[in-house]
């Protein structure tokens, strides 16, 4: 079966595994979706993230994190850019999420940054998804 969006399904699993209350989630993996899992790992928005081999194209695992009241760390992940919809920005342009407490994950030609990094090293590109 071919999967257009698969940030998209990153994302939505990630969601539900909150709302189901899951400790971890596998899920095929990519170079896209390991990068995309490590940047919210460091920023504290996830926990350990692991790929390994399974014959075919290998196997994510993610921790996810809650709070001591069981609460998701995530309260919110939305996909900006869509394949049938691509979002560009500068980096003047890259919003704010929640004043500064949520993230923005750009792909860049330097590779997947969160909105500070980009800003910082003046780089634009696709708006992929914002995370608070």
């Amino acid at each position: 079966m071919s999967m257009t969006d698969p940030i998209a399904d990153l994302l939505t699993r990630i969601r539900n595994a909150q709302r189901a209350g899951l400790e971890k989630i596998e899920l095929p993996s990519s170079k896209l979706k390991v990068k995309v899992s490590e940047a919210l790992k460091k920023e504290g928005f996830v926990g350990e993230v692991s790929v390994r081999a399974d014959g075919k194209q290998g196997v994510l695992t993610l921790v996810l994190k809650y709070d001591e009241q069981k609460n998701p760390v995530i309260s919110e992940i939305r996909r900006k850019s869509k394949p049938g919809l691509r979002v560009y920005v500068k980096h003047t342009d890259i919003p704010k999420v929640m004043n500064g407490l949520g993230i923005a994950l750009v792909s860049t030609s330097k590779g997947i940054l969160v909105d500070r990094e980009a800003r910082k090293a003046h780089l634009g590109g696709e708006l992929l998804a914002t995370v608070w």
